[in-house]
């Protein structure tokens, strides 16, 4: 009859749950139109996206011109225009303590074709005017943007008549330092493949088309200094990768050259080269990205290159273009670690990790709130940037991909886990596959739910919608594995802001948010800030994720109370300035919220002590969260982990979703009644849960686990069996077996079995224990079942 009922409505499911399929776990989906297309995008508070593109024929005008800029809303992907008025094309950003962000120079102003010519001067405002695309000279503007929720009700402040840098800077890095300032480090004067002439006689200047120099924003008056390692780097020194230590001073990788640098008193000091000297700045363009600051690694930075490419100095050209075939060449698959600044005394350097599964050039890191690194985008072969020709191709019209210099998309991302054992880093299995190539100009960047927003691609010099890689509108959500997961947590109590040491605050999780038993979520509880970062060019600058410390106190009701501590007093390992605060539990985050790190001014940031936090405390009870029911005439827990449950994501459900849910619930009733009759067959048995076995559980030997079988009445069937974990796997049996299985014990005829678990391992490996005739089963992470008229049970 089950069967009957089931097999009818079986064929309307996908329909009911169609709305909500687009959430797939791995999956990659298109979700509108950008207006502009994304070579920029930053992350500006909980629902709103903001977009920047180069100055180009875009079909959406705003003002008379094409529009240049674009405001995305998270909740409606939908695109409201904006207006700018000077070429971002190739610019830096950064956020600010308040919450505000700002991008860095630009390109000239530019007309049809991409061409600086086209211009007139301008004796006042700002600078140099294009009169084709009404756009100006964008290499010294600094563009602010205050974000606001309200959708149009904010614009960019652009004049350079007001504020401007001290130098004109085309693809400048950028890092935000302890006190909320900004330091922009060299740059082009103008456009460029690479930042070199050919003989390169002039390693500093390059006859006055390089800018060698660092300033800050806030100024810091004076005139700008000279960096040695802009020379040192000559030509392959495009956004040079920069992130800033705990010590204060900064570490500076750029070409295949390695620096920390005291930037207060310009002082290099020399760290080993990149091995195999594969190039990850622009146009190699390597993923890169500083992996998780957690408590366990004691807030130790590791950087991780990936990828880019290894073509000799000459092959790379000039300011003109490659001087190979660059579309042919293949991309590296080499990723390299290293931590700049060892707590062991050791030296600084390299750790050859992983190769990616593939080579890549344009590939973006994306760190996700789990704490493993998305890459998603780029190319098998070549670099970044667009030409008409090259050294061997030496016309237009023999170019094979129009003006890419790469080829080969891939289209498939990775999921790179930095705890994984060596060997097992890398992972593809459940991702899908986007159909859009995403190769020079693409961007990502992480979103409050968790998911990652894809889009923008343009390898051509302005707006072509028919070459082979074309100018590209269309934006994309990927969903990472954890929105298999049928509850996300959510959490109250979240601060507005943080301040760097301090008193603790409290977050409050409800027991309907998470799966699972309530000590076992707790345990498995971690707080973790992420900034997402000003996302340009295959990097995200800024992008850092810092955990928390936190202890937990979970009530018997399954509630569960997070203290956590401030961030820690330094402000060298997060800036201050906006992040978003999640909540993971087993590897399944809650939506992010925004909160300001810091005074939200730029100075030097208070400090405070930071203050103890209070011991952990568990439920005896440890009631279970999310759905678990019992049927009737038993009790029994959803035994599934958190971390396992597959299912759909809790996010907003429209059309025959709730047609969906009535469903299954007159399914899961049916299932229900028929349990609970034949279990009622054999009489009936309640048995409250045995309230001292955290206490038994702390008693045993740490690195033990045990389970054992009562005979009816009480007395033991058999002694306490030690299990062990074979071949680190996340299952036990008896020390004696040599198969991978889950370990069984059965109760006699009306008593009751117990599988016991360490405070080593406590609560997490699969265990059957089946109760006797009219006796009990207990289980962890299992399916426990009561003998005739007995109690399922799970701690």
């Amino acid at each position: 009859m089950i069967i009957r009922i089931f097999s009818s409505w079986l064929p309307l499911l996908p329909i009911l749950f169609s709305p909500i399929l687009a959430q797939a776990p791995g999956s990659i989906t298109v979700v509108g139109d950008t207006k502009v297309s994304a070579m920029m995008m930053l992350l500006g508070n909980d629902e709103k996206v903001y977009i920047l593109d180069k100055v180009e024929g875009n079909a959406a005008q705003i003002n008379g011109h094409s529009a240049y800029a674009a405001e995305w809303d998270i909740a409606s992907s939908q695109a409201t225009l904006m207006d700018i008025v000077t070429n971002p094309f190739c610019a830096s950003g950064m956020h600010l303590p308040n919450g505000s962000f700002a991008t860095f120079g630009g390109n000239g102003a530019i007309g049809r074709g991409g061409n600086i010519g086209n211009v007139v001067n301008q004796t006042a405002g700002n600078g140099e005017y294009d009169t084709f695309y009404q756009d100006y000279d964008g290499s010294r503007a600094i563009r602010i943007l205050n974000p606001c929720t309200t959708t149009g009700g904010c614009q960019w402040f652009d004049n350079t008549s007001q504020l401007q840098m001290a130098r004109q800077r085309w693809y400048s890095g950028a890092e935000a330092l302890a006190d909320g300032s900004v330091v922009l480090v060299g740059g082009f004067v103008n456009g460029g493949y690479i930042n070199r002439n050919s003989d390169n006689s002039d390693p500093t200047f390059e006859g006055g088309a390089a800018e060698p120099t660092f300033e800050f924003y806030p100024s810091r008056g004076g005139n700008p200094e000279l960096m040695a390692f802009m020379t040192l780097t000559s030509g392959l020194n495009a956004y040079s990768h920069t992130y800033l230590m705990p010590s204060g001073k900064m570490f500076v990788q750029a070409n295949w050259s390695t620096i920390m640098w005291d930037y207060n008193a310009n002082i290099e000091t020399p760290l080993p080269d990149m091995p195999g000297h594969v190039v990850r700045v622009y146009p190699a363009s390597g993923a890169v990205a500083m992996l998780p600051l957690t408590p366990a690694n004691n807030y130790t930075p590791t950087i991780l290159f990936c990828g880019g490419s290894d073509m000799s100095p000459d092959d790379f050209g000039n300011y003109s273009n490659p001087f190979i075939n660059t579309w042919d060449y293949p991309a590296s698959q080499d990723c390299q670690r290293i931590t700049p600044e060892p707590t062991d005394g050791s030296a600084p350097a390299y750790v050859q990790d992983d190769d990616m599964l593939e080579g890549r050039t344009m590939g973006q890191f994306i760190t996700l709130p789990d704490g493993t690194l998305l890459i998603i985008n780029g190319g098998l072969n070549g670099t970044a940037g667009y030409a008409t020709n090259t050294g061997e191709t030496l016309t237009y019209g023999e170019m094979p991909f129009g003006m890419s210099l790469a080829s080969g998309p891939v289209l498939t991302p990775a999921i790179y886990n930095p705890n994984a054992a060596a060997g097992s880093r890398w992972s593809r299995s459940g991702l899908q596959s986007s159909q859009i190539p995403r190769l020079y100009h693409s961007s990502a960047i992480l979103l409050p739910d968790a998911s990652v927003l894809v889009a923008g691609s343009n390898p051509n010099v302005d707006v072509n919608l028919t070459t082979t890689f074309s100018t590209e509108y269309r934006a994309e959500r990927f969903y990472p594995s954890y929105f298999a997961a049928s509850t996300r947590p959510s959490f109250s109590g979240a601060p507005t802001s943080l301040t760097y040491g301090g008193n603790p605050f409290d977050l409050t999780i409800q027991p309907s948010s998470y799966s699972g038993l309530a000590n076992d979520a707790a345990g498995n509880t971690t707080v973790v800030l992420i900034r997402p970062g000003f996302t340009t060019h295959a990097m995200n600058m800024g992008q850092r994720y810092l955990q928390l410390n936190n202890t937990f106190t979970v009530a018997d009701n399954g509630t569960i109370t997070l203290h956590v501590s401030q961030v820690p007093p330094n402000a060298n390992l997060l800036t201050p300035g906006p992040v978003l605060m999640f909540v993971v539990i087993a590897g399944i985050p809650s939506n992010g919220t925004m909160v300001i790190v810091g005074s939200g001014n730029i100075e030097t940031q208070p400090t405070s002590a930071v203050v103890p936090l209070p011991t952990s405390q568990l439920s005896s009870v440890n009631t279970a969260g999310g759905n678990a029911t019992g049927g009737a005439g038993s009790s029994s827990d959803n035994s599934t982990p958190a971390s396992s449950k597959s299912g759909l994501n809790t996010g907003v459900l429209i059309g025959g979703v709730v047609g969906a849910i009535a469903v299954l619930a007159i399914i899961g009733a049916i299932v229900g009644i028929c349990i609970s009759r034949r279990r009622n067959a054999n009489g009936r048995r309640s048995m409250a849960p045995d309230a001292s076995f955290a206490t038994k559980v702390a008693n045993m030997a740490p690195t033990s686990t045990y389970a054992r079988g009562r005979a009816s009445g009480g007395s033991d069937s058999s002694a306490f069996i030690p299990l062990s974990q074979y071949n680190h796997s996340s299952t036990w049996e008896p020390n004696a077996g040599a198969m991978e299985s889950s370990a069984s014990f059965a109760g006699g005829a009306g008593g009751e079995a117990e599988p016991r678990y360490s405070d080593y391992d406590p609560y997490r490996s699969p265990m059957n224990a089946d109760g006797g005739g009219g006796g009990r089963g207990d289980s962890y992470y299992a399916s426990p079942g009561g003998g005739g008229g007995g109690q399922g049970r799970r701690y």
